[in-house]
C-alpha cells in the first residue's frame, strides 16, 4: 500500500513537471489602427514574441474618441495596459499623475535613433516618459484659382503677412483666406500660431506668461481678423471639420492639414482637387513649423517593465517605423527611417513630375520636419489652458471685451486654476 502511494506521488509529480510553463502576457493598446493595419501589426507582434519566448502580446485597438477615458479608467482600476499609444498632451497629463514609467535610463543606444526635437515631446521636467512613433507635419493646401483671382502666385509664409492676404482674398473673391477654430475643445492650431508669434505660455511654476507684448499682439491679431469679417463666423462655434467642408466647397483659399488630405479632396471634391497645390506651412519669424506626434508609453502598473520597454522600443525601431510609415503614409520619428522615406519620395516625385500631388505633398511634409517641433508644450494642464485662452478670445472676437482685457481675464483665470493645482 505504501509502495502504491509513493508511486502515485511520483506520477503526480512527473505530471506537474510536464505541464507547459505559464505564458506571461503584455497588453498593448493603440488608437484606431485595426483592422486596416492588422496585416502589418500582427506579424510585427509575432516577430517580437518569437524573440521573447514565453511572453505573448494581447493587442487592443481603441477608437480615437474613447482612448483617454478608457486609459484613465484602467489606471484607476489598476488594470492599465503595459504599453499604450498616446498623444504628447495626454501622456504629459498621465505622467504628472505618476501613471507612466520613466524611460530615460532604460533605452540604451536606442535613444539615438529618434529625432531629437521630437523625442523631447515625451519629456517632463527632464525625464522621458514616451517614445515617438509616427508623425504628421502640417502643410498648406491652397486653391490656386482663388489665389490668382486675388493677385497671389502662392499663399503667405509668415503670419504677419496674413492680414493683407485675407483682405485681398475677401475683396477680390468674396471668399475667406483661412479657418482657424477658437472652439475651446477644438484644434490647437491657434495656440500653435501664438507660439510662432513669440508667445511663451507658462513658467516653471505653471503660472501664466502669455499676458506679454507678444501675447497682446497675438490676441489683437485674431480679434481684428474676426471683427473685420476676414474669418468665417463659424470659427467661434465649429471645429476643424468645418474648415475641411469650406475648403472642399471652394469657400476657403487654404487649409492647414496633413499631406494625405489631398487624397480625400480628390475623392470628395475633384474640381477643387484639380485647383489645389501643396505649399510650406505658415510660420513665424523663427521659421519653426508644427508637428503632430503619436507616441508609445509604458504604464507604471506594468508587472514586466523590462519586456514592456523592449516592446515599445521594438515597435518604434527604424525598421518597423519604416514599414508603418510606408503603409500608413505618415512620417517616421526615426532618423534612419525618415531618411529612407524622404529618398523614396524624392525618387517617386521626380519620376511622376507634377502629376502626383499627393507625392509632392508628402515630400514637402517630410522636408518640413527639419524645421518642425511640437509647438505647444506638453504641460499636464495645457488642455485647460487652451479652453481658457480660447474662451476669453471668443469674448474679444464677439466684442464683449477688448483683446487686451480678454487676455488679462485669461491670465487671471489660468493662474487661479494653477494655484489650486500647483500651490
Amino acid at each position: 500500500m505504501k509502495f502504491l502511494l509513493l508511486l502515485l506521488a511520483i506520477l503526480v509529480g512527473l505530471g506537474g513537471c510536464n505541464r507547459p510553463p505559464k505564458t506571461a502576457e503584455l497588453q498593448l493598446w493603440t488608437i484606431q489602427l485595426s483592422p486596416k493595419f492588422d496585416p502589418l501589426i500582427k506579424p510585427m507582434l509575432a516577430d517580437w514574441e518569437s524573440r521573447n519566448p514565453g511572453v505573448k502580446v494581447r493587442w487592443t485597438d481603441l477608437p480615437f474618441g474613447s482612448v483617454e477615458r478608457k486609459v484613465l479608467a484602467a489606471v484607476f482600476a489598476r488594470t492599465a495596459p503595459d504599453v499604450v499609444n498616446l498623444n504628447p498632451l495626454f501622456a504629459a497629463n498621465l505622467a504628472s499623475k505618476g501613471g507612466l514609467l520613466p524611460l530615460q535610463d532604460r533605452l540604451g543606444q536606442a535613444k539615438a535613433t529618434y529625432l531629437p526635437e521630437i523625442l523631447q515631446a515625451g519629456e517632463q521636467q527632464g525625464e522621458l516618459y514616451a517614445l515617438p512613433w509616427y508623425l504628421t507635419a502640417r502643410i498648406t493646401l491652397a486653391n490656386q484659382q482663388l489665389l490668382q483671382q486675388a493677385g497671389y502666385s502662392k499663399p503667405p509664409r509668415r503670419w504677419d503677412e496674413v492680414t493683407a492676404y485675407a483682405e485681398q482674398i475677401k475683396k477680390r473673391t468674396g471668399r475667406y483666406a483661412l479657418f482657424v477654430t477658437v472652439v475651446p475643445d477644438g484644434s490647437a492650431e491657434l495656440l500653435e500660431s501664438m507660439v510662432q508669434m513669440g508667445v511663451e505660455f507658462l513658467d516653471k511654476r505653471h503660472r501664466a506668461r502669455f499676458n506679454s507684448a507678444a501675447g497682446r499682439r497675438a490676441f489683437a491679431f485674431w480679434t481684428d481678423l474676426y471683427r473685420r469679417g476676414l474669418l468665417p463666423r463659424e470659427v467661434v462655434s465649429q471645429g476643424f471639420a468645418r474648415a475641411i467642408e469650406l475648403y472642399q466647397s471652394g469657400e476657403l483659399a487654404q487649409v492647414a492639414t496633413g499631406a494625405e488630405f489631398l487624397s480625400t479632396i480628390q475623392t470628395n471634391a475633384p474640381r477643387i482637387a484639380a485647383q489645389t497645390a501643396p505649399y510650406p506651412p505658415l510660420v513665424g519669424k523663427s521659421g519653426v513649423a508644427n508637428v503632430a506626434v503619436m507616441n508609445l508609453a509604458v504604464t507604471r502598473q506594468t508587472s514586466r517593465p523590462k519586456e514592456a520597454v523592449d516592446l515599445a522600443v521594438f515597435i518604434t525601431n527604424p525598421e518597423n517605423q519604416l514599414r508603418f510609415a510606408r503603409a500608413a503614409r505618415v512620417l517616421p520619428s526615426s532618423v534612419p527611417a525618415l531618411r529612407e522615406i524622404e529618398q523614396e519620395l524624392l525618387l517617386a516625385t521626380a519620376a511622376a513630375g507634377k502629376a502626383d500631388l499627393v507625392q509632392q505633398a508628402r515630400l514637402l511634409s517630410a522636408q518640413t520636419l527639419s524645421q518642425a517641433r511640437v509647438l505647444v508644450p506638453a504641460d499636464p494642464g495645457v488642455k485647460r489652458m487652451q479652453a481658457i485662452i480660447y474662451g476669453q478670445l471668443q469674448r474679444a472676437m464677439l466684442g464683449q471685451l477688448s483683446s487686451a482685457d480678454a487676455l488679462l481675464a485669461a491670465e487671471k483665470e489660468w493662474n487661479a486654476y494653477a494655484a489650486a493645482r500647483w500651490p
